[in-house]
């Protein structure tokens, strides 16, 4: 329990204030954004919005994996949100992994291998920013028309660049 006594802490001031029972799950910008877990990363305030306005989906690296299509489904075709914005950054851990030290690490904290992981590493960042846009583009499962953009996110100037936009099609 010491260990998330912080967090406990924290909730029971934010609950004794809490000022948002009345937002609803659809977001008011009807904008979805996806980024990175990345701590230095806070999409309302690089975009100027606040609570209820988007929604926030992150994991390393910003990825486009099947779990985030699979929630970018939802937040599409239940959730009426019709724009996605997919934002990379400079200075992604998921571009600096020693995969093979990951694993190694891995494997000696816990002694299993996670061979079998995808860590959906990056290479090249632009490369990786446009396959995501692409993956988004392409998928099947969201309308046609939702509209796609990809940013490249500055964590040392606060500066989001427009690189690309498309639509589903």
């Amino acid at each position: 329990m010491d260990s998330f006594r912080d967090l406990v802490d924290g909730n029971r001031t934010y609950a004794s204030a809490f000022p948002k029972a009345e937002l609803s799950a659809i977001p008011r910008k009807n904008l979805a954004v996806v980024t990175c877990m990345d701590c230095r990363i806070d999409p309302l305030a690089i975009f100027g919005f606040n609570v209820g306005d988007i929604h926030v989906m992150r994991n390393a690296g910003a990825r486009i994996t099947p779990d985030m299509i699979r929630s970018l489904i939802k937040s599409v075709n239940q959730l009426e949100v019709d724009r996605i914005a997919i934002m990379h950054h400079n200075d992604c851990g998921a571009a600096k992994i020693d995969l093979p030290g990951l694993r190694a690490k891995v494997l000696d904290a816990t002694g299993s291998d996670p061979a079998d992981v995808e860590f959906h590493l990056i290479g090249d960042q632009i490369s990786a920013l446009e396959a995501d846009i692409e993956a988004v583009r392409s998928c099947p499962y969201l309308p046609v028309g939702t509209a796609v953009a990809g940013f490249i996110y500055d964590v040392a100037t606060g500066i989001a660049t427009l690189h690309d936009s498309t639509f589903v099609s």
